[in-house]
């Protein structure tokens, strides 16, 4: 099967972690956005649409969870796949991020391995949903 290449856009406060999850996924073809926090992701996003957001949840300012519920509420961006990126896996915390609107999550740190394969899985879900909306 032929990955698709998709426009990701990262959003991690940590330029370590970013440059991971770019390295990781341009690899397998996609083009990699960066922002450092939750202002600049929604500049970014007026601008160039994303095909699927990395989210990383712990952020100074406004925090991951607080801009997906944002972008969920926005017509102009609800459509959009949201991964949140997680060091946190305690009980209960898969459901707040779900029920912040995530459509998926990764624990850090980030396995290299995991995470084109979560990405991957989502862009091929939200590509089969678009179809079968159509």
């Amino acid at each position: 099967t032929m990955k698709t290449p998709a426009t990701i856009l990262a959003v991690d406060d940590n330029a370590t972690n970013l440059k991971l999850a770019c390295y990781v996924l341009e690899t397998e073809g996609h083009t990699v956005l960066k922002a450092h926090d939750a202002a600049e992701a929604q500049q970014i996003l007026k601008h160039s649409p994303a095909d699927l957001i990395l989210m990383d949840i712990q952020m100074p300012g406004m925090d991951g969870l607080t801009l997906t519920r944002l972008l969920k509420a926005d017509p102009a961006y609800r459509h959009i796949p949201i991964v949140a990126l997680t060091s946190f896996a305690m009980k209960g915390d898969e459901a707040k991020v779900r029920e912040a609107g995530c459509d998926g999550y990764i624990t850090k740190p980030v396995d290299t391995l995991t995470l084109p394969a979560v990405v991957a899985e989502i862009l091929r879900r939200g590509a089969e949903s678009s179809t079968a909306e159509a």
